[in-house]
């Protein structure tokens, strides 16, 4: 029988639901929009949002609420908050080579897995001006500060904390 104060029902789902848990530095931020199927953002009350216009742009809890598109997105305004965008790097035996030299430079901070379940977003602090795509001997990254918006899944990989590091010098290696 359930008891009434529980918020889950068994240690297997906690576990779940803890693996979801996404770090304050965004969810304390008013810049969450939700996705459509294509990855348009969309305002939580169904409109089509911008990834450059506040007014379109909601709190994480009406974001989460809302049953509009697939999912939930992030808008990067410039503050410092940036992303590294792996695409394509989890294969059947773990992350791929060029991805993994990568993800062993930063350091310990919130990474997730992208919604099509390939690839790796890392979230970070760092002061990104313009975007980046980045060919690498075996993929591309992707670095975003300002002016898009990154999809969120919420599930983490492997033991990433559910907090942001400073990806500075991570960024300034991938842009040198």
């Amino acid at each position: 029988m359930a008891r009434a104060h529980t918020v889950t029902c068994s240690a297997r789902c906690r576990k779940r639901k803890s693996r979801r848990t996404l770090p304050t530095e965004l969810t304390s931020r008013p810049r969450w929009v939700r996705h459509s199927r294509s990855k348009a953002p969309l305002t939580v009350a169904g409109a089509p949002a911008s990834s450059t216009d506040p007014k379109t742009w909601s709190t994480h809890t009406s974001a989460r609420n809302s049953t509009v598109g697939v999912g939930l997105g992030f808008a990067l305004n410039g503050d410092g908050v940036a992303c590294i965008d792996l695409d394509h790097c989890l294969t059947g035996t773990g992350v791929a080579d060029w991805a993994r030299s990568i993800v062993d430079r930063c350091p310990p901070t919130y990474i997730e897995i992208s919604p099509s379940g390939d690839g790796l977003h890392i979230w970070g602090f760092a002061d990104v001006p313009r975007g980046r795509r980045i060919a690498v001997t075996g993929g591309t990254v992707e670095i975003y500060g300002t002016g898009r918006y990154i999809t969120v899944t919420g599930r983490r990989h492997g033991n990433a904390p559910t907090a942001l590091a400073d990806l500075s010098d991570v960024i300034a290696h991938l842009t040198a």
